[in-house]
């Protein structure tokens, strides 16, 4: 009966350490760490990490939103490894499915987390739109002045 943790973070940039450290203080044995978004479904090492788990053993993640991007996707995985005799564990949001209480929770904090990824979309599409409304088109500023393209067309003919 083991604690496995489960670490994800989206670029190879950005340092798991946070979450390793809080897993391993929580008990994990063992920390699968994948370097992806969480909107990609091929994530090998979430695949490693269910597939290392055993019946009587806990995923356990740093936060909900590591382990999936939308309540579908959450609910499939925790509803899967119940179906399998193990357990979840958030230990941000204080999840821990082996009551039923913890279950509740469970799918409450995953309706939260996908209604905060939408209101995010739905303020950048908006500022992106606010700005476009007063002329502002988004990216780099062009760098080709009128006379750098004439300079470029005498040079191609």
């Amino acid at each position: 009966m083991n604690m496995v943790g489960y670490a994800r973070v989206s670029t190879l940039e950005q340092d798991p350490a946070l979450q390793h450290d809080a897993l391993t203080a929580a008990g994990a044995v063992r920390v699968f760490t994948d370097y992806a978004s969480g909107a990609n479904t091929a994530r090998p090492q979430l695949i490693a990490c269910l597939d290392f788990l055993r019946p009587g053993d806990t995923l356990a993640v740093w936060r909900i939103d590591r382990l999936g991007r939308s309540v579908a996707d959450l609910t499939t995985i925790v509803n899967d490894l119940g179906s399998r005799g193990i357990q979840f564990r958030s230990l941000t949001e204080a999840i821990d499915t082996t009551t039923v209480g913890g279950e509740l929770v469970f799918h409450i904090f995953a309706a939260v987390a996908q209604m905060e990824r939408r209101l995010i979309s739905e303020r950048t599409r908006a500022g992106l739109a606010a700005a476009r409304a007063r002329g502002r088109a988004g990216g780099r500023p062009t760098v080709m002045t009128p006379e750098r393209l004439t300079a470029a067309q005498a040079m191609r003919a």
